[in-house]
């Protein structure tokens, strides 16, 4: 196996387990207190204005919907964690699948928050750091919550799979 298609492949798999971690996160985060999540309807609505030229918006949630954005938003969700892995294993070597360590996996959990804090929340037009948002220090533990998390299912997809590489 090439060198590329090995690092893509370890990307694709880690960054699928962690984010696949960080959604069971969310929803038992829902089911047991009541915390609402990302809509990823919102994700693919974002996504499908861009070939119109329309990158941010003054509240997304008002933005007319479009056909098919759950399913884009939820593809779009699962891709950005696979990018993030990608992040992971440029940063720590591909050597790091071999024998995990959680450091570097929380590290670029954490990192990742600000994707959603300077570029998603401000072009949904929830501000930086969803300052715009009715609650921000909530949102903004949340976010960062959910990102560690992220971390977390870096380190333990990477764990759960290191004896196959």
């Amino acid at each position: 196996m090439s060198q590329e298609i090995e690092f893509l492949t370890r990307a694709v798999t880690i960054g699928i387990g962690a984010t696949i971690i960080m959604d069971v996160w969310a929803i038992l985060l829902k089911r047991l207190f009541s915390v609402p999540t990302l809509d990823y309807r919102l994700v693919g609505r974002w996504v499908l204005y861009m070939p119109q030229g329309k990158f941010r918006h003054n509240n997304i949630l008002r933005t007319t919907s479009v056909s098919g954005e759950r399913a884009l938003g939820w593809f779009t969700h699962y891709v950005i964690g696979i990018v993030f892995a990608a992040l992971l294993l440029l940063l720590a070597g591909m050597q790091w699948t071999q024998n995990p360590t959680i450091l570097p996996a929380l590290a670029v959990g954490v990192i990742s928050v600000a994707a959603p804090f300077f570029i998603m929340q401000p072009c949904f037009g929830f501000g930086v750091a969803a300052s715009k948002t009715p609650a921000p220090t909530t949102a903004r533990l949340r976010s960062l919550m959910t990102h560690t998390v992220l971390g977390v299912g870096f380190y333990l997809s990477a764990l759960l799979i290191a004896p196959f590489w």
